[in-house]
């Protein structure tokens, strides 16, 4: 924060210097600074949160029809554990229960890539993830004038005068886009990517699975830093699983079972990867100098463009800035349209690259024309004049590429010999004879490895562990790890909420601890001050932002904190004292539920005890239900904690809580990692054209369904260079072209609109007939031999016939592709969610079909 606020007070000055205006600072906002910190557990703001959540589930409830039968569990951050992780333990708990169905359906809500790790390895039947879309590259304000468009260094403090587009409106008023991910389908792919032929022991895709998350794990996760030869972005994970296939022949056997490692096994892989890490540190020297000169030559090329274009670089009335959305999309287009507005958008998209150069100049002339008639009407401001100033000047600056984005000094060099001396030598500070202490670092960092896969598969299995380096060992490393016994049988507890606090928290996040407390964070005399130090240094290790970097931060000794903090817990007061208590899980249902009459009893009889929930009553759901002292009973009004409008207090609540835990197991019981007896397999949706193991298994799958596909930008150029090319091919082909009719056995007439064939032979016709994903074809051969080409074939028009070249015809359940076949074969692709119907005729690209 201090390194960014001396950023925009650096560049306020030098455009103050140069006699530009910039935007006063605002006090008010200032002082309304949102600290992200807050939300952690132990903070006012997360028990206010808390409070907000309990009345959000009383009103819904209360007024919401959709919420009369379904039972809602809530675990506060009171409640120890990660969100996700607590998800997964009642999972747990409830697969081990006779009473679960093994066909529940599950739907997790979050954007941490962890939680696919987690839904596969609940090895649940069907189980969903819906996660906001992330779109890359979007637009950010300017820190020092709100602006967007352009970063803070090329900020010059002028106000700005055209509208920009959606685009570059403010996050919260973006429209938002979810993704729904199926787990089942991921296994599928999973499943053919981790196939492997003539095992020496019985192929267990559940075991390959588990194997599959536990390798991830050495890329990174959120409690072990990444091997230093393996790099997600340089294709980590498939040369993990690649080596994990050659390997396996040699291990006789999986590496995990039940989230519990086989470090003999472990240890193989890591030295067959240690074996190529000195070719990996090389490649990635090689790799990182070519990507350096492409961009020095991309500058080059917009050096020169932008000079030769007037000094700008890009077209008149486009924006500095063009977000990025993938493959092929032009610039100004919008992204999400279907049915008619897309139509529509493409042929306004061609005529304005036809017509760009011939209007571009008389646009220019007219808006020049209407400005000087403005200025005619009144005088300038003295504001106004300095902004046309500065972007006057913005303007007319020429582009100069300069190395201001120097690279960070690599002390390391782990591309040439001797880098493993100096790398424990600069980061441990370790002589390269210590070959002990690099097989302690690697034991400690297996030792974190189990922990993670027991936190996945079993729960948390020590609440004080932690990696005590900053630093990973190298795969050469873990030569002694097949000796390795983790133990963590030792019973250990989570910290109360306001003891974790002082373990995460800077100093300048202290406003949310009591006041007594915060000044152990500041005060010289602190016995633990040492532990919040103002100033560290911060380990770029190879990245190039601050960010990116190691922060070296000293580790909390536990004992010592926990210690000083008894000298200030007298100081508490009540509302304090509540927030450090460890909470229970809560279970709300509304009036209408099935088992309200035996809540209502639970509550009314005010006792501690536990009482034992039926399944039956509640959906399946297995746990143990108490009184709560702190819930509303029914009939009684309801308080809103927030002063909205939207919040109204609920005059007669009809909602019920209750304490809840989860069903009990034995300390040392094993939750088995398998699909559960009576679990009904999803059917396959994974078709042959979907995986393409000729490019070793990359993905191939289809998106043109998905009217929200990824696409990217082309610039006006582009676009006329595609049309050019595309338009005189169509011309050189037989019969000319009429509007895309005709010509080359009928053309392309449309991907988006099933109007008339090619007069020639029909061409590939149809494409989308809605606006709605509707599916189900049937591609069927224009009668006649050697062309080739699909065709629906029209009434009245003959019936096709089967070409020798085009055999493929796989009907599988009714559906499949059938090529060449007769106009009234099946119904082409017909599989659950896409539901096909038949063509008239030779059925063609239907757009009857319908979305389940």
């Amino acid at each position: 924060m201090a390194e960014k606020a001396a950023s925009i007070e650096e560049q306020r000055r030098r455009l103050i210097a140069e006699g530009i205006a910039v935007p006063q600072k605002k006090k008010d906002e200032e002082e309304a600074h949102f600290d992200s910190n807050c939300i952690t557990p132990g903070t006012p703001f997360m028990a206010r949160l808390a409070d907000a959540l309990r009345y959000y589930i009383h009103d819904r409830v209360t007024n919401d029809p959709a919420w009369a039968n379904i039972e809602i569990i809530l675990s506060d951050a009171n409640v120890p554990g990660e969100g996700e992780h607590k998800i997964m333990d009642y999972i747990r708990k409830q697969r081990g229960n006779p009473a679960h169905d093994p066909n529940t359906v599950h739907c997790l809500c979050g954007a941490d890539a962890d939680l696919i790790m987690l839904g596969i390895a609940t090895h649940e039947a069907n189980f969903n993830i819906i996660r906001e879309e992330f779109v890359p590259n979007q637009p950010r304000a300017c820190e020092l004038c709100g602006q967007y468009g352009h970063e803070l260094k090329e900020c010059r403090g002028a106000e700005n005068d055209t509208d920009l587009g959606d685009e570059y409106c403010k996050p919260e008023q973006r429209e938002k886009n979810f993704i729904f991910l199926r787990i089942p389908v991921l296994r599928e792919y999973l499943e053919k990517e981790m196939a492997m032929p003539n095992l020496p022991f019985q192929f267990n895709l559940e075991r390959a699975l588990d194997d599959w998350v536990f390798l991830c794990f050495f890329v990174g996760n959120d409690f072990l830093p990444h091997l230093p030869s393996l790099e997600i972005r340089e294709g980590a994970i498939d040369r993990l699983i690649k080596l994990y296939k050659e390997m396996v022949y040699e291990m006789k056997g999986y590496l995990t079972k039940d989230g519990i490692p086989e470090l003999d096994r472990v240890e193989m892989i890591m030295r067959g990867l240690g074996k190529v890490e000195d070719e990996i540190f090389k490649r990635r020297q090689q790799d990182e100098e070519r990507f350096k000169e492409n961009q020095k030559n991309k500058k080059a090329r917009m050096q020169q463009y932008g000079r030769g274009r007037g000094g700008r670089g890009r077209g008149r009335g486009q924006p500095a800035y063009v977000p990025s959305h993938g493959i092929l999309a032009p610039m100004s287009a919008p992204m999400h349209h279907s049915g008619e507005s897309t139509r529509q958008m493409a042929s306004d998209a061609r005529q304005a690259a036809m017509q760009f150069n011939a209007t571009n100049d008389a646009n220019a002339q007219a808006a020049a024309n209407l400005k000087a008639l403005l200025n005619v009407k009144g005088e300038q401001s003295p504001a106004e004049v300095a902004a046309q100033e500065s972007r006057k000047r913005k303007a007319e600056q020429p582009i100069i590429i300069t190395d201001e984005d120097e690279e960070p000094k690599d002390d390391i060099r782990l591309y040439e010999s001797g880098w493993k001396e100096r790398y424990y030598r600069a980061k441990f500070d370790v002589g390269s004879d210590d070959v002990d202490f690099r097989y302690r670092v690697a034991w400690a960092y297996v030792e974190g490895l189990c922990w993670v896969l027991r936190y996945y598969y079993q729960g948390c299995s020590s609440w004080d562990w932690y990696f005590p380096y900053h630093y990973a060992p190298f795969a050469s490393d873990f030569e002694t790890v097949g000796e390795f016994k983790p133990d963590f049988t030792r019973p250990t507890k989570p910290f109360n909420p306001l003891e974790q606090l002082m373990s995460v928290f800077p100093a300048a996040s202290k406003q949310h601890l009591p006041v007594e407390w915060q000044k152990l964070m500041t005060e010289d005399e602190s016995p633990i001050i040492d532990l919040y130090p103002a100033d560290f240094r911060i380990d770029l290790n190879g990245k190039k932002y601050a960010w990116q970097g190691v922060a070296l931060l000293p580790f909390v000794d536990e004992q010592r904190l926990l210690e000083t903090l008894k000298s200030v817990y007298p100081t508490l007061t009540d509302e304090e004292k509540y927030r450090n208590t460890r909470g229970p899980n809560r279970i709300f249902i509304g009036r209408n539920h099935k088992s309200f009459a035996f809540f209502q009893q639970v509550a009314e009889s005010k006792s501690n005890d536990l009482v034992d929930l039926d399944p039956s009553l509640l959906n399946g759901v297995s746990g143990k239900i108490s009184y709560d002292s702190t819930a509303t009973a029914p009939g009684l009004p309801f308080p809103s904690p927030v002063s909205h409008e939207e919040c109204q207090d609920l005059p007669t609540n009809c909602g019920i809580c209750v304490l809840y835990e989860d069903p009990e197991y034995p300390a040392n019981y094993v939750f088995p990692a398998v699909r559960l007896d009576g679990a009904k397999e999803a059917e396959k949706t994974l078709r042959p054209e979907d995986w393409n193991e000729r490019r070793d298994g990359r993905f191939n799958p289809t998106i043109g369904f998905n009217r929200n596909a990824p696409r990217g930008g082309l610039d006006l150029s582009g676009q006329r260079h595609i049309n050019h090319h595309v338009r005189g091919a169509m011309y050189d082909r037989q019969g000319g072209n009429d509007n895309y009719r005709g010509g080359y056995r009928g053309g392309y007439q449309g991907g988006y609109d099933d109007r008339r064939g090619g007069r020639g032979g029909g061409g590939y016709r149809g494409g989308y007939n809605d606006s709605r994903p509707d599916f189900g074809r049937n591609y069927a051969g224009r009668e006649g031999g050697g062309s080739q080409h699909y065709h629906e074939h029209q009434p009245g028009g003959g019936h096709g016939r089967p070409h020798d070249q085009q055999p493929y015809q796989d009907n599988r359940r009714g559906g499949g592709y059938h090529r060449g076949g007769r106009g009234n074969g099946p119904p082409g692709y017909q599989r659950p969610p896409y539901r096909g119907g038949r063509g008239r005729g030779g059925g063609g690209y239907q757009g009857n079909s319908s979305w389940r």
